[in-house]
């Protein structure tokens, strides 16, 4: 800290401040932290300027789209209830339908989540904030508010255009998808993380054409290679046409429609055109507009700096959420934003955060989970590891189901057998995941696991065959 930092924050600790804490942004991680800061005695107030409050989550996230998404996959089930021996006509649905009930459940959550931030615990301000100072912000309604300490929670937002012509192309995102009120004939999907797949897959299953463009080699960048290749072969089975390995090199409006250029595979130029495209490309942090360099906030690559106890660089400001960029995933900026709130309230008993139990999901069918250390990140990180898997087309429950796509796989330690990672490509995966975050977070080795009763015929049970592996390799390298 600078002395004149140091300066500030002495005069500050030894006036009034109107707050022990003010936290901008009452989205989950800003929520989480007021919530934690009002229970431990702190004198606490939220500043969100957004239209409707709620956070991206509820109005604009996980679960607006995993309603969708869960409407999408009955239709599909419907449609191969053959399978079964089920008799029924062609499933039809009405779109309109699909999105009210969904608008119906988001405004559940969203007011449940108002009442939340209003109770009076807090003090609420409906308004944007900007840094005057270190312990100072001023806020669009022309109000000033100083507090001792801050959480900042200001989320994400859209990334930038790669290619400036999408800009003058209205691409729909994953917040203006969400207002659709009809469905287009035919669609261009430029990204392949979650969003744009879950997005994609929605999409086809409703009968719109879908051309997903992907720059990279793979789809889902963050999983192991074989993991993606399994959505990669049911996209296309469901008639996704699937580009990867491109380099985008323009857009524009032809003929009514919107076209894309890209290169594909070595020196191939391909066009593509469709009635809409949408943008997956990603977030950026929302920080833009803070000036957080008045308050000698530093930022690496647009999102803030924060050490494992959620500090910035300015002692007395804690980042949560999106805005601190490395894993934009909810569960995690709740976790963020406690701990935040708990290191301020509570600085003589520090906590920090832990990613060795970071989870990670992709809601398509079938769904994708990790926990933990993949292959990517073993090897990256030089970590010995033992590694096994075992797939759903060799598995009671999974024929029964007819959910045969993908497979799990354990990671472990190539002494003890600790479980390092886990990944399940296949049905029901974000459930199934957490069998493996409850086996790392108490340390659990592959024979605790193999040893676990499971009960049959269940997806569970799918877990001890690579365990009992990686069991058997390790007693086979002690006894020789």
């Amino acid at each position: 800290m600078s002395w004149r930092e140091r300066y500030t924050f002495d005069a500050m600790t030894k006036r009034d401040a109107d707050y022990d804490l003010a936290v901008i942004g009452g989205g989950s991680a800003g929520y989480a932290a007021a919530r934690t800061a009002t229970s431990l005695g702190l004198k606490t107030a939220v500043i969100d300027g957004a239209d409707e409050l709620g956070g991206l989550c509820i109005l604009r996230g996980c679960m607006p789209t995993k309603a969708l998404l869960h409407a999408a996959e009955v239709l599909h089930l419907a449609g191969k209830a053959h399978t079964w021996g089920i008799h029924c006509e062609k499933p039809g649905f009405d779109f309109s339908k699909v999105m009210a009930r969904k608008d119906e459940m988001i405004r559940g959550f969203a007011q449940y989540r108002q009442e939340q931030l209003k109770d009076g615990r807090f003090a609420l301000f409906n308004a944007q904030a900007q840094f005057e100072d270190s312990h100072t912000v001023r806020l669009s309604d022309g109000h000033t508010l100083s507090a001792r300490h801050f959480v900042v929670a200001t989320g994400s937002t859209l990334g930038p255009c790669p290619i400036a012509e999408l800009k003058q192309m209205n691409c729909l995102s994953s917040d203006t998808a969400l207002k659709l009120t009809k469905l287009p004939k035919s669609m261009i999907v430029l990204g392949g993380g979650a969003v744009a797949v879950e997005f994609a897959q929605f999409f086809a299953r409703f009968g719109v054409r879908v051309i997903l463009i992907q720059r990279s080699a793979h789809i889902l960048q963050g999983f192991d290679t074989d993991a993606a290749e399994v959505v990669e072969a049911v996209l296309r089975r469901e008639g996704v046409e699937l580009y990867i390995g491109t380099k985008l090199l323009s857009a524009r409006m032809r003929d009514g429609l919107k076209e894309i250029t890209f290169e594909h595979g070595i020196g191939k130029v391909v066009n593509v055109q469709a009635e809409e495209v949408f943008y997956g490309l990603g977030r950026v942090p929302n920080v833009r507009d803070l000036c957080l360099d008045k308050a000698g906030v530093i930022l690496d690559r647009g999102r803030i700096v924060t050490n494992a106890r959620m500090q910035t660089s300015a002692s007395h400001i804690y980042a949560a959420g999106d805005c601190a960029g490395l894993h934009e995933v909810v569960h995690v900026a709740i976790q963020q934003g406690e701990i935040s709130a708990h290191n301020i309230a509570r600085p003589h008993n520090p906590r920090e955060m832990d990613y060795r139990l970071l989870v990670e999901v992709v809601f398509s069918d079938p769904q994708v989970a990790q926990v933990g250390l993949n292959e990517k990140r073993a090897r990256l990180q030089k970590v010995p590891h033992l590694v096994a898997k075992y797939p759903f087309n060799d598995h009671g429950k999974s024929l029964i189901m007819d959910a045969t796509d993908g497979f799990v796989k354990l990671l472990a330690e190539p002494t003890s057998g600790e479980i390092l990672g886990g990944c399940c490509a296949g049905p029901m995966g974000s459930d199934l995941i957490h069998e493996i975050v409850a086996a790392m977070c108490k340390r659990m080795t592959v024979t605790e696991v193999a040893a676990m009763p499971h009960y049959h015929p269940t997806l569970a049970e799918i877990w001890t065959y690579p365990a009992e592996e990686i069991m058997e390799h390790i007693g086979n390298s002690i006894s020789s």
